[in-house]
């Protein structure tokens, strides 16, 4: 072969790579999910008013499939506080128990051994019961729960899966799981849906416990604590495994609809510490984030990314008409506009407070013209909606509160050995 032809060829060569170059570099208009982003990390339009927000949701923590709790009629001055004390959960701080409402009104959660208790919503205890040997308590099992006609459904973390009667808090069924479970619960008609940590999903009659289908996603060597998160609409099953990848299944056979991935293959080696919000659903659009400095807004019918933000937040968000609330992990409370993923309004919710680089927000509702946001250190900050003003901050514990919950013309909040009942 001669030089000149050698040549030749190494031209040919470099030229077809540098056109492949920038080919690649070609903006189609797609968005990159996958690009590097920082979190946004101090106020925007700090003084700028909203409107007063009229549209209200209907007991949006009872049978709640779409997860987003949205404006709730409820307001407060905190003249009456009352607990009700339990056995303390250990690692409190590491976890997110829920606070269970059954649709007559009554209270149902557990303590540090596995105890489900039920109550009234006065907080005086109607029964208990305990489904587990004495080497599960030592466990201190973290319980999830669902309600199907009068039936109490519940799994747990040690991959335990059983039935309650809701009336006598008798032991209906009890049956073992191949892994331990780690989501929220689901009902849709006669089955509930829950996933575990292998990341599988599982379709369970409310009957008898049997399995009716399951599908599994890609599964990560390393398990991570934060729940993951379903939500269900219009015969459709939605939930995000903890690598990142939503998926959308037929709810009555697991058939896949669609999937997302929303992280790069390096998120195995880092799925341990990747924590996302709870999925919400509204206006035809999977809405969540995550603490990797990600916003995302889905559409639920495709699966294509409609915009994403840079919000660092392992938070449940919000919708309100036009608007999306959610509160950074750094502490501030974004709003912004749904159908342009815009930023109108960034606010600091912990100003005020002098050791807030030590302080994590733990939750927030919107109710009326309110943001209750509950905090790592015990407080609750009520922040005005429509101005951005901080109105008040309660002292509810020294150490982490869940997020708020209504029923009817109280909030609940979650501590470690015990509820808080504020009127």
């Amino acid at each position: 072969m001669s030089k000149r032809f050698l040549y030749i060829l190494i031209f040919i060569f470099i030229t077809s790579c540098s056109l492949s170059k920038k080919d690649k570099e070609i903006n189609d208009g797609s968005i990159n999910i996958f690009e590097k982003i920082e979190p946004i990390k101090e106020e925007l339009n700090p003084d700028l008013k909203i409107k007063s927000l009229i549209t209200f949701k209907n007991k949006p923590f009872q049978n709640n499939k779409t997860n987003n709790n949205g404006n709730i009629n409820f307001d407060t001055n905190f003249t009456k506080i009352s607990n009700y004390k339990f056995s303390k959960i250990k690692k409190f701080e590491f976890y997110q128990p829920e606070l269970f409402f059954t649709n007559s009104d009554e209270i149902i959660f557990f303590n540090g051994k596995g105890t489900i208790f039920k109550l009234d919503q006065n907080l005086k205890e109607i029964w208990k019961i305990n489904n587990y040997n004495k080497k599960e308590k030592k466990l201190n099992p973290i319980l999830y729960f669902a309600q199907i006609d009068n039936k109490l459904i519940v799994n747990d973390n040690l991959s335990k899966i059983y039935s309650v009667d809701l009336n006598t808090g008798k032991i209906l069924w009890s049956r073992y799981s191949n892994s331990s479970f780690n989501s929220d619960i689901k009902v849709f008609k006669d089955n509930f849906y829950t996933i575990d940590f292998d990341n599988v999903i599982r379709a369970v009659s409310s009957k008898n416990g049997n399995e009716v289908w399951n599908f599994q996603t890609e599964n990560s060597f390393i398990k991570s604590e934060k729940k993951l998160s379903i939500v269900i609409k219009d015969e459709i099953i939605f939930f995000i495994n903890n690598l990142g990848d939503v998926t959308a299944l037929d709810v009555y056979n697991g058939s896949l609809v669609w999937q997302t991935p929303t992280q790069t293959n390096t998120i195995y080696e880092n799925a341990f510490s990747l924590e996302n919000s709870d999925l919400v659903f509204e206006n035809n659009t999977i809405y969540f984030s995550n603490n990797k400095n990600e916003f995302y807004s889905i559409d639920a019918r495709t699966g294509g990314v409609k915009w994403a933000q840079s919000i660092n937040s392992s938070l449940r968000p919000t919708i309100i008409e036009n608007l999306i609330f959610t509160v950074s992990n750094e502490g501030y409370l974004f709003i912004i506009d749904d159908p342009t993923g815009n930023i109108i309004r960034i606010t600091d919710v912990l100003k005020n407070f002098k050791d807030k680089h030590e302080i994590k927000p733990i939750g927030f509702i919107h109710a009326k013209n309110k943001v209750y946001v509950s905090l790592s250190n015990g407080r609750l900050v009520t922040i005005n909606s429509s101005t951005g003003i901080q109105e008040n901050v309660t002292k509810i514990n020294n150490s982490k509160i869940s997020r708020p919950y209504i029923l009817n013309n109280s909030m609940y909040l979650i501590k470690n050995n015990a509820l808080t009942k504020i009127e």
